[in-house]
């Protein structure tokens, strides 16, 4: 492996033209990295060519020269150093076996996607692992945190974590990312890192949908309290480090998005909360809500595992099988009367 962090030499390729693979890719330019940023839309590649903007998915924020925009998966990633992943959770299978016959085996592999997939209930440096096999485990890092996309593009001082099972991997990445505005911690939890990242998206559409009905905020002060105690509840059975989940990826994302008017997550919950049906959200996003694909994982996921997650639970029952919102309010206020700490130490 080139362990350099000569700007001049590093080569980096990004894959996901989306709000975050574009922030992030700005982030990395800006330090003076000249990358290749693989994008699904030709008309995405040729704003960023011709007016150095993604109009369509980070509006406003003007990008360096030194991002090449490509449509062309081999140019993106071959023979490159580090490869940052960010796309939909649901398109990593696909994107991963695109990816497979151009990556080179010393390559690392970041993954600054959010979610669990669906059917296999696999995680996304799982899913990276199954499919481009010959790259080593310790060479998959997870970049994951508190951050909005359109603020670490403007430069708004952020605190993510990398996360590997090799800490000199963790730490190359930390030093690649790290800037005076966005700084990097590292952690030997990928499990941990991706749970936090992935259930902060459910609990954020319940959030919403509190928000949405007018609650007030003792009920989001509740939420988040006791959506974390679920994250720990799923995470641990996982083989997480709690440490991990009351840290950066776990209590701090999940604070932001259940907070945040820029989430996507929170604003489908929001919008559900206030009457409009989920089909009709959807339809009128052109960005992903990853929470929404990740609330049926983590509710299978849940079920297999025998897991008691009670608000992802509902957030479920809302989504997928019709149950009106004040309804789960009501089954969650007049559960059976427990401790505080319940299932979070048996696991």
């Amino acid at each position: 492996m080139n362990w350099t962090l000569d700007t001049a030499k590093q080569r980096i390729g990004v894959v996901g033209g989306g709000s975050w693979g574009t922030a992030l890719a700005k982030l990395l330019a800006d330090k003076g990295f000249k990358l290749d940023l693989w994008v699904f839309e030709p008309e995405v590649k040729e704003l960023i060519e011709k007016e150095h903007e993604n109009k369509i998915f980070l509006s406003g924020v003007k990008l360096p020269e030194n991002i090449v925009p490509t449509n062309d998966i081999q140019q993106a990633v071959a023979n490159k150093d580090i490869v940052l992943v960010v796309v939909p959770s649901h398109c990593m299978r696909d994107m991963a076996g695109r990816m497979k016959e151009f990556i080179s085996p010393d390559t690392v592999i970041v993954t600054a996607s959010k979610g669990i997939e669906n059917k296999t209930h696999l995680t996304m440096t799982q899913i990276l692992a199954e499919i481009i096999d010959f790259i080593p485990n310790e060479n998959l890092c997870v970049l994951s945190g508190p951050s909005f996309a359109k603020e670490v593009a403007n430069h708004v001082p952020t605190v993510v974590a990398a996360a590997s099972t090799s800490r000199d991997v963790a730490e190359y990445v930390q030093k690649t990312f790290s800037c005076a505005t966005f700084r990097v911690y590292v952690n030997d939890d990928p499990v941990g890192t991706q749970i936090g990242g992935a259930m902060k998206n459910v609990l954020a559409i319940a959030a919403g949908i509190c928000d949405g009905l007018g609650m007030g905020l003792n009920p989001r002060a509740a939420l988040i309290t006791r959506g974390l105690t679920e994250m720990n509840r799923l995470g641990t059975k996982m083989g997480a480090d709690p440490l991990t989940l009351s840290g950066l990826a776990g209590v701090g994302d999940l604070l932001l998005t259940c907070t945040g008017a820029l989430s996507r997550n929170y604003t489908v919950g929001k919008q559900i909360g206030q009457g409009k049906k989920l089909d009709e959200i959807i339809s009128e996003m052109r960005m992903v809500a990853e929470g929404v694909k990740t609330t049926r994982s983590v509710y299978n996921l849940s079920k297999k595992l025998g897991v008691d997650l009670p608000i992802c639970n509902e957030v479920y029952a809302v989504l997928f099988e019709g149950l009106s919102v004040k309804e789960t309010v009501e089954r969650l206020m007049n559960r059976s009367l427990k401790h505080e700490l319940d299932g979070v130490l048996d696991s």
